[in-house]
């Protein structure tokens, strides 16, 4: 039924809200507009009144626009700049300061972030069509190539299909570490390119865990990798980690670069120092090679400082051929379980703190890690060397590596050092039938003070931490691992030990046995061992430890006891006295004078002196039963050592029988022979109590420490008696005063 008043009042209706549309500026927009007015001034009317609007009359209806000002559009184009997406309040302010409705202003940010976006979709599809056809033009650059490629071999044209499978692989191969090389070169050229401040250097600027894998040696018998892996625990309750972690801290990201430009330039350093000769290097009868100070800072004048108050100057160098190829002795110098063990008579502890590199193409070319290490002198009367440093491996050619330690003293939490390690480290020259030239430079700078008189002259001379000492070190070793792999083994000799398998079980066994007494001798601290304050005698240090689930040690409380004193007799004259079985019961108190008998040798080197040895001793009372004595005595350059451990005779039977040596408990004593530091008779020392005393021998006096470790107790929770401590006290002097009168020393 028809009602004209309905449409009547629905037309009435209709026209207030095109009105109100009209007057709210409800905004539309067109493609046109925004390109010549960038979509800010045109404003078109509401679409909500074309839905309400009859379908009919629609077409007749002629669309209205409402045109923004000038400073309205400025407005809000400023305001755009500064906050695209305004909320409820902004653009009711907006309203009131242009004159417009609240969603005209909501309209107008609509539009203008939608014709933003469109802006920027075509930049990026233009910039995507310039990069896609630069593609295709290279990609139709390399079809014209593959298709005029000739035979290197005839010269006639070469197919794709005839590479080789291997000559694929080889350029898959080839490709990839060029990639590795360019992503280190552009890393080092990211920090080592970086332009020094003003009369600053990387080292003015930087005077001051990760654990790398262990890349064992592949060399089965007396392996140091081999061996650190199976004593795990041991190693790790040697070398300290939680003391060294409390002391120093992880180094920071922002510390980083700053340690990759001092570890570059150090490695400069090192490389120039060990290839320069006079008048850099002064040569030096008592300790090898010395280092012209002033020559040096005119060299390097950029250097990391100048050395800070109080210490002393410390520098050597040296060379050796050892009997290893390059590759297996950087391994030794990373891995830092490995130069432990070979070093154990230097290193008391070290760890790796971080990894920042571990090399290029799996070999140690770039390694860098910051690491901290104690460095020792077989004495309780000389203070270790702790530094906090960074190394890094370099391949300079084919066949030459350098490895290089600098400090990071200002990366420490205290400023309180007594070590500065200037670019220290060794050069490697691959040389022919697996040997290798090694040149070892040493710089430190140290405040000695608490060094004691006896020893100063031997650290004076740098013989106690200078290079002669590492270089010796090493050659000694290296000789060791190779006469432990020898197959041509003489059997003329009873004694000599020729099953492979039962050599390997002894070695791996006085190596423990080695490791474990440089643990104790010396002066560091960050072993499992408790120093005793008062002991009833000021010229030796004992300590204790508890020992509980440890097949290695014996269970129960044991004491450490070790002194130092100085006797007027050549260094070789002792050891070849202390090692000899026959002159055992002169100073072994606890052979009770029985007969001593070789059982075993195993040769550790040229020098007669290297060996490990299985003695028994025939005590003289036929109710006591034998005892055998694993002994160990090598010698070097730089000093000597005769170690021994009473072992059980059927823990020994199954060694000798290639069983697992790490069951065989063991307590180490023994002896460290140093040369006094003097070249000349005449010279004076200080004794253990302080008396003044004169060397007569041709070549100097020996300095000789005395180490002995007991089981008192073997209730590991029992109370630690004083008259424990005082019969350790007994017997070691007691066993000093012994060593003196076999030696004519008594009153000295």
């Amino acid at each position: 039924m028809y009602h004209p008043n309905m449409f009547e009042s629905h037309n009435h209706m209709f026209d207030m809200i095109k009105s109100s549309d009209n007057d709210l500026g409800l905004t539309g927009s067109r493609e046109d507009d925004f390109e010549t007015k960038s979509g800010a001034e045109v404003t078109m009317e509401n679409p909500l009144e074309e839905e309400l609007q009859d379908p009919n009359q629609r077409p007749n209806k002629k669309k209205r626009y409402h045109r923004h000002t000038q400073r309205q559009i400025q407005e809000l184009e400023s305001f755009f700049k500064e906050c695209p997406h305004p909320d409820d309040k902004q653009r009711k302010e907006l309203s009131r300061e242009l004159n417009l409705e609240p969603l005209q202003i909501k309209f107008w940010f609509q539009n203008k972030r939608t014709q933003m976006k469109a802006q920027n979709e075509r930049h990026e599809n233009s910039l995507l069509k310039s990069d896609n056809d630069k593609l295709r033009a290279e990609n139709n650059r390399y079809k014209n190539a593959l298709s005029n490629a000739t035979c290197p071999n005839c010269g006639g044209p070469a197919a794709i299909g005839e590479m080789s499978f291997d000559e694929q692989h080889l350029r898959i191969e080839n490709t990839r570490l060029r990639e590795e090389i360019d992503k280190i070169s552009a890393i080092a050229a990211k920090y080592v390119g970086k332009p020094s401040l003003a009369h600053s250097s990387p080292f003015s600027q930087l005077t001051s865990s990760h654990h790398i894998p262990s890349r064992s040696l592949d060399l089965e018998v007396g392996s140091f990798g081999n061996n650190i892996s199976s004593q795990t625990g041991f190693v790790g309750e040697m070398y300290g980690t939680s003391d060294i972690i409390r002391s120093v801290s992880i180094p920071l990201e922002a510390d980083k670069p700053m340690i990759v430009e001092l570890a570059v330039a150090a490695m400069e350093e090192l490389v120039r120092m060990a290839q320069t000769g006079d008048p850099l290097w002064v040569t030096s009868d008592s300790s090898g090679e010395i280092l012209n100070e002033e020559e040096y800072f005119r060299t390097f004048p950029r250097g990391n400082g100048p050395k800070p108050i109080g210490m002393r100057s410390e520098a050597s160098r040296g060379s050796t051929v050892v009997i290893m190829n390059h590759i297996n002795l950087v391994e030794i110098l990373i891995d830092v379980n490995q130069w432990s063990s070979v070093f154990c008579g230097i290193v008391s502890r070290a760890l790796t703190l971080e990894v920042l590199s571990t090399g290029v193409a799996g070999n140690y070319n770039g390694a860098l890690q910051v690491m901290t290490a104690e460095f020792q002198v077989p004495s309780p009367l000389v203070p270790t060397r702790e530094n906090y440093f960074v190394r890094y491996c370099k391949q300079h050619s084919d066949s030459t590596w350098a490895v290089v330690d600098v400090s990071l003293d200002s990366l420490r939490p205290s400023q309180i050092t007594r070590s500065r390690r200037r670019p220290s480290g060794c050069l490697i020259q691959e040389l022919q039938n697996g040997y290798s030239k090694v040149t070892w430079v040493e710089h430190t700078e140290v405040d000695d003070i608490s060094v004691h008189t006896m020893y100063k002259p031997l650290v004076n001379t740098g013989l106690a931490f200078g290079a002669k000492r590492w270089v010796a070190t090493l050659d000694r070793q290296c000789e060791r691992l190779a006469s432990s792999m020898a197959s041509n083994i003489p059997t003329g000799d009873l004694s000599v030990i020729t099953s492979p398998e039962g050599r390997k079980s002894m070695l791996k066994l006085a190596e423990r046995m080695v490791m474990s007494f440089c643990s104790g001798v010396g002066a560091s601290t960050a072993h499992a061992w408790t120093t005793l304050a008062a002991t009833g005698s000021d010229d030796v240090r004992v300590m204790t430890r508890k020992s509980m689930d440890d097949p290695g040690r014996p269970p129960g409380i044991v004491l450490s006891a070790a002194t130092s004193f100085w006797i007027p007799v050549a260094p070789k004259r002792v050891f070849d006295f202390l090692r000899d079985e026959n002159s055992r019961s002169e100073w072994d108190i606890l052979s009770n004078g029985g007969l001593v008998e070789e059982m075993a040798h195993i040769a550790n080197g040229r020098d007669p002196g290297n060996s490990v040895s299985l003695l028994r001793v025939n005590s003289s009372n036929s109710g006591q039963s034998n005892m055998l004595i694993l002994q160990e005595s090598c010698t070097d350059a730089s000093g000597s050592y005769v170690i021994y451990a009473p072992v059980d005779m059927m823990a020994m039977n199954v060694v000798l029988s290639g069983g697992d040596p790490d069951y065989v408990a063991l307590l180490p004593s023994g002896f460290a022979i140093l040369p006094d530091g003097s070249t000349r008779g005449g010279n004076a020392s200080a004794g253990a109590e302080g008396e003044v005393v004169t060397s007569t021998a041709s070549n100097g006096g020996s300095l000789l420490t005395v180490a002995f470790q007991i089981l008192v107790d073997s209730v590991p929770t029992a109370k630690l008696s004083l008259g424990s401590v005082a019969t350790v006290n007994s017997l070691i002097k007691c066993t000093v005063q012994r060593i003196k009168d076999a030696l004519a020393c008594d009153g000295a």
